[in-house]
């Protein structure tokens, strides 16, 4: 995926996982589901619709956005804030690894004193009591 600047100048490369971070950026902005072309209108530039398209159905695949069906077509929005595309990133990483157990012990161990007793403090929470 490139972007065009002005004639004559060479198209910038967009660095891995810009355009995504774009489109879900957009998408939280948005007053509630909105279409593709609502999203590739906010983008703006030359950004074919299928582009936007694409994106948009592997942020779907990675739970990142939803859509729903309107009409024809379909309408979509952010899954979560941002807080909770990272947490989902985080979990994504962590299933991916055979280890669990080693990999959450480092990842504890390399906290700063604060975020782990923020994290303590966060284990002692009511099921549910981090949401919102």
């Amino acid at each position: 995926m490139t972007v065009h600047g002005t004639p004559g100048e060479r198209p910038r490369r967009r660095g891995q996982g810009e355009l995504e971070a774009q489109v879900l950026a957009a998408l939280r902005q948005a007053p509630g589901p909105v279409t593709a072309a609502w999203v590739q209108e906010r983008l703006g530039g030359p950004l074919a619709y299928t582009t936007v398209m694409t994106i948009l159905t592997r942020l779907q695949a990675k739970r990142a956005v939803t859509r729903e069906r309107a009409g024809r077509s379909f309408q979509w929005r952010a899954a979560s804030d941002e807080a909770g595309l990272a947490a989902l990133r985080m979990r994504r990483v962590l299933d991916r690894e055979a280890d669990r157990e080693a990999v959450l012990a480092r990842f504890v161990t390399a906290l700063s004193p604060d975020d782990e007793r923020l994290l303590r403090d966060l284990l002692t929470l009511p099921e549910g009591g981090a949401e919102g």
